[in-house]
């Protein structure tokens, strides 16, 4: 909780997963939301012995694989 209250609400990014569960549920749930959330991405990170990859640099690198690849038939 002390994540949101650091924030505050004008750091969110609008429209992001976080800003729209603030708009609609209450604070403490969407703490503990937050908290699983980061949980289940660590857990993942350690178990696939990865690095954190950010969401925006992944999206980014994907708009730059071409879309028109021959097809196999």
């Amino acid at each position: 909780m002390s994540r949101l209250n650091w924030l505050g609400r004008k750091s969110i990014p609008e429209g992001s997963w976080l800003a729209r569960m603030a708009a609609r549920k209450p604070r403490m749930l969407v703490a503990i939301a937050l908290a699983n959330k980061m949980a289940r991405t660590i857990w993942a990170m350690l178990t696939k012995n990865e690095d954190y990859r950010d969401p925006a640099q992944a999206v980014a690198a994907l708009s730059n694989i071409p879309q028109n690849l021959p097809d196999a038939g």
